[in-house]
């Protein structure tokens, strides 16, 4: 299937679950504060907002079944196959430019105004107007691989953005490029078919292009074309594409942002873009994600289930699933459910958990009949199934993640529990009580 959003739009309209908000709202504040009323249960598109002609898209996927079903799949299905993609990429397909139509308006040099766009200021303590949802495409200056990663913008004037890039593959190319002297040519795709979004957010090693990850989720190549004033290719489909530059040498302040984590990432020093040319639709969509609702965290944790998933089954095949839960900022805790037949078997998938990333930060381990989305559940076997001094253990001083505000500048300590039942206990003492035929009444039938 071709990654085209406004075909996502029309299915989520047609299910009832993307709402058209007439009334004019501002970008400042008002947007963010609808748009997080309506999740988890729709998303929306603003159909006026001061200052531009644009409208605003929101929530356009709030949960993993909504995530999987825009690429045609069940929720199962995509953590299998986003499996199978990380290991059996797609190459790109390059297009002519002509006649599409994100280059239906092009503005090069003094032409561009990022005041044209309406981006959002979310949270009170914010610093400025942020790009959320744009897709950041970089090349590796030595081996000309592409880089696909979302990370957050500053509109500081007409032409500059702000950016923080936290230590991983944008960084590192950029890096390289400063080292040299050079500027690192980026393209930021805003408005894109969530399957792109997704593939984005796929934890790989440097040298994987992750629109190749993108194409194998969809089941054909996905088509890029090349850009006006960067060699960067971009998605076909794309609502509007930013050009420019990361300026080598070049640190100004950005922040304060409010973060997945629900704090606030401080003001600091950080990259900035120069940007060199705008195309876009005639009449495009804005993309904008409120940070830490449904649509930001599940974006970034379908991926990384998939991923550990893929690390954890190397340790261990007798895992059966991965939930990195939504309070965590889908990042710090996970939740492994396992088929545990030999004894330390859960505590080896917990170290291939946290070698997986370095936001982990504490992981449980459960048996087979513990719900791992129902929090009480997984709570319920840490009550009945943990001795501390057993079950539990502590990795200090080890690589983080900056944005947890409780850690040391990105040094954290780790912590596992295993809470399964020992290998050689009587598992009657452990059984969770049921009443039988619980599961098929149907309070209408005894209720008036």
């Amino acid at each position: 299937m071709k990654p085209i959003l406004r075909d996502w739009l029309k299915e989520l309209e047609s299910q009832g679950t993307l709402k058209k908000i007439h009334k004019t709202v501002s970008p400042i504040h008002e947007l963010a504060a609808v748009g997080k009323k309506l999740e988890p249960d729709c998303g929306a598109l603003f159909e006026h907002v001061e200052g531009s002609d644009m409208p605003v898209l929101t929530g356009i996927v709030t949960s993993r079944e909504a995530i999987a079903r825009s690429m045609g799949l069940t929720y199962p299905q995509l953590m299998e196959k986003f499996t199978e993609a990380l290991s059996n990429l797609t190459p790109c397909r390059i297009v002519d430019g002509a006649g599409l139509a994100v280059k239906e308006r092009i503005m090069i040099g003094d032409q561009v105004n990022l005041g044209m766009l309406p981006a959002c200021v979310h949270h009170e303590k914010d610093g400025g107007r942020y790009l959320t949802a744009a897709l950041c495409i970089t090349k590796d200056p030595e081996t000309g691989i592409r880089n696909v990663a979302i990370h957050r913008h500053e509109i500081r004037d007409r032409n500059h953005l702000g950016a923080l890039l936290l230590p991983r593959h944008t960084n590192q190319l950029f890096n390289m490029a400063e080292a040299a002297g050079r500027p690192l040519e980026i393209a930021l795709a805003i408005g894109v078919h969530p399957s792109l979004l997704l593939a984005s957010q796929a934890t790989t090693q440097l040298g994987v292009d992750e629109f190749e990850i993108g194409g194998t989720l969809l089941g054909e190549p996905v088509e890029l074309t090349r850009c006006e004033t960067v060699d960067i290719e971009v998605p076909v489909e794309s609502e509007i594409i930013l050009e420019g530059r990361i300026l080598p040498h070049v640190r100004e302040a950005e922040g304060p942002f409010g973060e997945y984590p629900r704090t606030y990432g401080p003001e600091a020093p950080r990259h900035v873009i120069e940007i060199t040319a705008v195309t876009c639709r005639s009449q495009p969509y804005y993309h904008t994600i409120i940070p830490a609702t449904m649509e930001h965290l599940l974006l970034g944790a379908v991926s990384r289930e998939a991923t550990m998933m893929q690390l954890i089954r190397q340790a261990t095949p007798n895992i059966k699933n991965v939930h990195i839960t939504p309070a965590s900022g889908c990042r710090y805790h996970v939740v492994l459910q396992i088929a545990q037949k030999y004894e330390g078997e859960a505590k080896n998938a917990m170290f291939a958990a946290f070698a997986s990333s370095t936001e982990i930060k504490h992981v449980v381990a459960v048996d087979t009949d513990i719900d791992i989305y129902d929090p009480q559940d997984v709570e319920w076997a840490i009550a009945n199934r943990v001795q501390a001094s057993r079950d539990v253990f502590v990795i200090s001083g080890a690589m983080g993640n900056k944005l947890d505000p409780s850690s040391n500048h990105g040094t954290s300590d780790k912590m596992g529990i295993d809470a399964t039942i020992p290998v050689d206990a009587d598992r009657a003492r452990y059984e969770k009580i049921r009443i039988s035929g619980f599961d098929h009444v149907d309070l209408r039938d005894y209720l008036d």
